[in-house]
């Protein structure tokens, strides 16, 4: 079972954007995905139009297993839903031994998906720190912001100091550049830093893209929305580089 936390410290990355399009996707090729979404703000659910009286708040509290907080959001793809509640949630489980330990705890029973997304506020957070050690592998969308690249490297120090107070080898396996136009300078200028960053890391840019902003008011992945897009074609390529199990840097 493959485990992926997606994160970038930064907000706007278009990160709930590649957790939903990336997880339907493999659904598509036949993988069975579980999303558990950890942003108190939601976005999964809301984005693919599911809701639960149960969330991942009862699962980080012990309050229900997890198995009783998955719902089905299209065929072969699963989600826990987060909402307001995990704010809370995070407040109380900051008091517990092993804090940094409570989702993969909570979570260690899993079984029956062959690929796992984690769905990560764009913060410093302990239920980011919770889904660094529990999924161990990263993915990073990058929007064409020169902020973006800011809460990159706030996120590449923060996994440097995991992995050496817990002795873990938490490691980036994809670097998503999100919102490119190769029209525009400082889009070609980003890339170029990604690239000599991350060498090898760096997949197909995920082009700006109407439809790929109109879907979640549709409560559609992009391949239900438009198909034929430059969102879905891209997002393809991303599912295709996963399915082949790219290469990954410990930092």
């Amino acid at each position: 079972m493959k485990k992926i936390s997606v994160m970038n410290y930064k907000g706007g990355t278009g990160k709930t954007s590649t957790v939903v399009n990336l997880g339907h996707g493999l659904a598509l090729k036949g993988q069975r995905v579980l999303i558990v979404d950890t942003d108190p703000q939601g976005s999964t659910g809301q984005y693919l139009g599911v809701k639960s009286e149960v969330s991942l708040y009862d699962v980080l509290l012990d309050k229900a297993h997890w198995s009783q907080c998955v719902v089905h959001a299209r065929a072969n793809l699963d989600v826990i839903v987060s909402n307001e509640r995990v704010y809370p949630a995070e407040l109380l489980i900051a008091k517990m031994k092993s804090k940094e330990h409570i989702l993969s705890q909570r979570l260690e029973t899993l079984s029956g998906y062959d690929v796992v997304l984690v769905d990560c506020a764009p913060s410093m957070n302990l239920l980011n720190q919770n889904a660094l050690l529990f999924a161990q592998n990263v993915m990073l969308p990058v929007s064409m912001e020169y902020l973006s690249l800011v809460g990159v490297r706030q996120l590449l120090n923060n996994i440097k100091i995991i992995n050496k107070i817990f002795k873990k080898s938490v490691t980036i396996s994809k670097v998503i550049p999100t919102f490119f136009d190769k029209r525009n300078k400082k889009s070609l200028e980003i890339l170029e830093s990604l690239n000599r960053v991350f060498p090898g890391l760096v997949c197909t840019p995920i082009r700006s893209s109407v439809s790929l902003s109109e879907a979640p008011g549709f409560k559609k992945t992009i391949f239900e929305y438009d198909p034929n897009s430059n969102g879905a074609q891209d997002y393809y390529k991303l599912i295709q580089e996963v399915l082949d199990n790219g290469e990954t840097k410990t930092i």
